[in-house]
């Protein structure tokens, strides 16, 4: 039986740095749903992490899915739930959640695909829950780091629809829903968004 396990190289490097941006971000108890899991490491590694929350990972991708139930069945905790396939462009609701979590998916999306996380995380969430992202962005007035500004390039050469989202674009798409409250400064030149539910 082959494992269908896979491995992305960045989660060893950003898991624990996530890890501590998300301590006072939170909630103390309920259900944390990850949007775009991927392999499905983020999900394992934060369900330790936090043993009072339920994490419900997702993803669209058939693979992704797979590899998130092999990590679940070989290493996961007991508030690691089985993944459950959801694309944010389609109408399919989210599960109502305490908070909504998203790593690396803004860039390597289309852009509606950002609007769809909004849309549906608003409908989600009750009042004063959070909204958290992470990864890359460009910010007004604060000077770009060639590396993303090159990440940028190659992105858009792979497919003109992804790229580096200005953060200020992205807050004025999840007005009036969610209010950005904090942006916290990550290795790699990432930033961790805290949106609040209004």
């Amino acid at each position: 039986m082959t494992d269908a396990r896979l491995f992305a190289p960045a989660v060893a490097r950003n898991r624990d740095p996530i890890a501590a941006a998300l301590r006072d971000m939170l909630p103390a108890s309920g259900l944390v749903l990850e949007i775009a899991s991927g392999s499905g490491e983020h999900a394992l590694h934060l369900a330790r992490e936090f043993p009072t929350l339920d994490f419900q990972p997702s993803d669209p991708s058939a693979e992704a899915l797979a590899s998130i139930e092999a990590w679940r069945a070989a290493e996961g905790p007991t508030n690691l739930r089985a993944p459950i396939r959801l694309d944010v462009r389609e109408d399919a609701p989210f599960p109502p959640a305490a908070a909504v979590l998203c790593i690396n998916m803004i860039h390597i999306a289309p852009w509606a695909a950002t609007l769809g996380l909004l849309r549906h995380a608003a409908a989600a969430l009750p009042s004063g829950a959070a909204l958290i992202l992470y990864g890359p962005y460009l910010r007004a007035g604060v000077e770009t780091a060639p590396g993303n500004l090159a990440f940028d390039a190659d992105l858009r050469a792979r497919n003109p629809e992804w790229g580096i989202r200005a953060l200020e674009d992205v807050a004025a798409a999840a007005a009036p829903d969610f209010t950005l409250e904090r942006v916290v400064e990550m290795p790699a030149n990432n930033l961790t968004v805290l949106f609040r539910r209004g």
